[in-house]
């Protein structure tokens, strides 16, 4: 774990980093591939898994081959840190985990992601593989911003459009049926009405289009591209991501434009929000809803939460029941009934028991108890330890990834489950991308000991 710490990243300006091996100038279009089909979860899956395998078969090779380093000491072990951080609680959990079936499988499916963060990691090892892969995010972020807004005009959403079209010539079947169009009350975007996490996606890949905006057109370009995304957050309905891209545009604005710009940036914000809030009721509603908070009581504050309060009790009773290595992997809902404080009140969230604690700090402490909350905080340690020790060149290259990564696990927010195959997946990619960027690949004295 100190190797990711204790030697000083690498300089883009210095000469000496050795290029990506041949074998590996694939990585980024694989990478771009994995999060361009995010909107086809089994396909971005099966890409994520070959990309797996393949990531295998050449390590092996460049091992026996003697081939040139892919990453530097530190990223190597700054990249599987943060992997056992994540995946070594559900492994302590599912010892004795409520469903242990569900858990062990949760955990010996995730071992396929490792050999993928190297991957990924090595991807952006170099400033040619850092400029494909950041920059082509920022792209996938600007088409399906774009995508969204002609939704927001036209009502349909070219890019999910095409997807349910080839997938009814294909199979026979849409990619969603008529009911979960008739209750869509938000933004879909390219993910469409059955998964409607397009505002927390925008949200958290935001830093890659704002910085690769700025870098090309300067402020005006930060601006154009922070209205647009944020245009589409705001409609996307999800005041999580509200607050995930606020803290985007503060943290990449002020550096920018400077606090009195900035503050005009959040001004005209707040004017755009009250302005939808009049012309779209599902804005409006969801405003009026965070407004109960004012009222001060119980019923309130977890009306405003959507019933969040509700599960955040049921978690805490998950962890004082549990509290070593909790309830197991994915079993908040197995628990739920037997924590749930209110079971005679119907839910907020409709029919059924939680599926997860809606925060990352309770989902850790309810599904591996203290143990995993100790693990968590130390990957947490040693990456900002990374960043602290890290040369001002390596901090400035890995900003966009070490801003989206920090924003998706910022504990004073609302979460989706990290330890569902989704949220868990994009972490965990972010989590690479920030290892990698910063510490990049070794150098040509450190090459010559192979892979």
């Amino acid at each position: 774990m100190t190797a990711a710490s204790a030697s000083p990243a690498r300089d883009d300006t210095a000469p000496g980093p050795a290029a990506a091996p041949a074998g590996w100038r694939w990585a980024p279009a694989w990478v771009l591939a994995f999060v361009a089909l995010w909107p086809a979860p089994g396909i971005a899956e099966g890409v994520m898994v070959l990309g797996a395998l393949a990531a295998i078969a050449l390590l092996l090779r460049a091992r026996v081959r003697g081939g040139a380093a892919l990453l530097s000491p530190q990223a190597w072990a700054l990249t599987s840190v943060l992997f056992f951080a994540y995946w070594l609680p559900q492994a302590i959990a599912a010892v004795d985990a409520i469903d242990s079936g569900r858990a062990w499988r949760e955990v010996l499916v995730d071992l396929r992601y490792l050999p993928f963060l190297w991957l990924a990691a090595a991807a952006v090892g170099d400033a040619r593989g850092r400029r494909i892969v950041f920059g082509g995010i920022g792209a996938i972020v600007g088409v399906w911003t774009l995508d969204a807004l002609i939704q927001a005009a036209t009502g349909t959403s070219p890019l999910f459009a095409g997807m349910d079209a080839a997938k009814l010539a294909i199979s026979g079947d849409r990619l969603c049926d008529a009911h979960d169009y008739a209750l869509l009350d938000r933004l879909g975007g390219v993910l469409g009405p059955c998964n409607l996490k397009l505002g927390v996606v925008l949200a958290t890949l935001a830093p890659f289009a704002l910085f690769a905006a700025s870098a090309r057109l300067g402020r005006a370009g930060w601006l154009l591209a922070a209205v647009a995304v944020g245009s589409v957050v705001l409609l996307a309905g999800s005041r999580a991501s509200w607050i995930s891209f606020g803290l985007v545009l503060l943290w990449s604005g002020w550096r920018l434009l400077g606090w009195k710009r900035l503050a005009m940036v959040f001004g005209f914000g707040l004017v755009a929000l009250a302005l939808l809030a009049v012309s779209v009721p599902q804005v409006g509603e969801r405003i009026e809803r965070t407004a109960r908070v004012l009222a001060g009581d119980e019923a309130g504050v977890n009306s405003a939460l959507s019933g969040r309060t509700r599960i955040w009790g049921a978690a805490l009773c998950m962890a004082r029941a549990h509290p070593v290595n909790g309830v197991g992997p994915r079993g908040f809902r197995e628990a739920f009934a037997d924590c749930d404080p209110t079971p005679d009140v119907h839910p907020e969230w409709g029919i059924g028991p939680a599926l997860h604690a809606h925060q990352l700090v309770l989902e850790v402490l309810s599904e591996t108890g203290g143990l995993g909350l100790l693990l968590w905080l130390a990957g947490a340690a040693l990456a900002w330890r990374a960043w602290r020790y890290a040369e001002p060149a390596a901090r400035e290259a890995t900003r966009p990834a070490m801003l989206a990564l920090a924003v998706t696990v910022f504990p004073l927010n609302t979460h989706l489950a990290f330890y569902s195959t989704f949220w868990g997946g994009v972490t965990l990619l972010l989590a690479a991308l920030y290892a990698g960027s910063l510490y990049g690949r070794a150098g040509p004295a450190a090459a010559q000991g192979g892979a």
